[in-house]
C-alpha cells in the first residue's frame, strides 16, 4: 500500500468496500448511494467526486464517481485498486448503441473494450493489447440479468477519447465490426485492472442510439438507470460472498 489519502481521494482503505460501483456522474453516485444502499456515508468529496460506502443485501459496497473519459477513470480506478484495497470495480454508465437489435434502456455488458485511446502505450507492450473484463464478474452479471429477465447484450464496447469526432463515418465502421456500443471509460478501467491483478466489468445502459438517433433525456440518465444499478449491486454482493 502506498501513502494515503491521495490527491484525489481523501479517505483510508477501511472506508471502502472490496467492490466499488463507478458511475461517471457524481450526482449519479449520490443517487445510487441514497436510493439503494443502507447506512450510506460519504467517504470522499474531493473536487466534488462523491464516494459513498453502505450496505446492499448485507454486504459492504461502495459507489464513487469516475468523471468523464479515460484519463479521469484511469486516475480513480488506479488509486482505488492500488492504494485503497479495492478488489473489483464495476463501471455503471451510459453508452450509445451501434447495432439495430439494441434499444435505448437495454443493458450492455462489456466483454471487451476496443479503443482509439493511447492509454495502453504506457505499458510498453510493443503490440496492441485487447482490454477485457473479468470473466467471473461477467458470468455473474449475465446470471443476474437472466434472473431479472432484463434485456441485455454481451460483447465489444468502443471506448472513445472523442465525444465530438471529426470523422463522421467512425461509428459506422465500428458497427460494421460488431461493436455493440460506444462509451468513454471501460478500456482504461480494464487495462488498470489487468496491470494491477484486479477485476473489472462495465455494465452500461443504452442512453441513445447513434445510428437511429433515439435518445433518453438527461434527467433519466442521471436518476433513471435503476435496473443497471441493481444488476451491478447484485453482481457485487455475489462477488463479495465468494471472497
Amino acid at each position: 500500500m502506498a501513502d494515503y489519502p491521495t490527491p484525489h481521494i481523501n479517505a483510508a482503505p477501511e472506508d471502502f468496500g472490496k467492490v466499488v460501483l463507478m458511475p461517471g456522474d457524481p450526482l449519479r453516485s449520490e443517487f445510487i448511494a441514497k436510493t439503494y444502499l443502507t447506512e450510506a456515508r460519504l467517504v470522499n468529496n474531493v473536487r466534488g467526486v462523491q464516494g459513498y460506502t453502505g450496505k446492499w443485501n448485507g454486504e459492504t459496497v461502495s459507489v464513487m464517481a469516475s468523471g468523464m473519459g479515460m484519463p479521469s477513470i484511469g486516475i480513480y480506478s488506479y488509486e482505488l485498486f492500488e492504494f485503497f484495497g479495492v478488489e473489483a470495480i464495476l463501471r455503471v454508465g451510459s453508452a450509445g448503441a451501434l447495432q439495430p437489435e439494441i434499444r435505448t434502456r437495454d443493458i450492455v455488458l462489456g466483454m471487451g473494450a476496443s479503443t482509439n485511446s493511447s492509454y495502453a502505450e504506457q505499458f510498453r507492450m510493443g503490440a496492441s493489447v485487447a482490454p477485457l473484463c473479468d470473466f467471473g464478474l461477467l458470468e455473474t452479471a449475465v446470471a443476474v440479468c437472466r434472473e431479472r429477465e432484463s434485456r441485455f447484450h454481451v460483447g465489444n464496447l468502443m471506448s472513445s477519447d472523442r465525444f465530438y469526432d471529426d470523422d463522421p463515418e467512425a461509428n459506422r465502421r465500428y458497427a460494421k465490426m460488431g461493436v455493440l456500443a460506444v462509451e468513454m471509460e471501460a478500456a482504461a478501467l480494464y487495462l488498470n485492472a489487468a496491470k494491477l491483478g484486479k477485476k473489472a466489468l462495465a455494465i452500461c445502459t443504452v442512453s441513445d442510439h447513434i445510428i437511429t438517433g433515439d435518445i433518453l433525456p438527461a434527467a433519466e440518465r442521471q436518476t433513471g438507470f435503476g435496473e443497471m444499478a441493481e444488476i451491478a449491486l447484485d453482481t457485487a454482493a455475489r462477488f463479495i460472498k465468494g471472497l
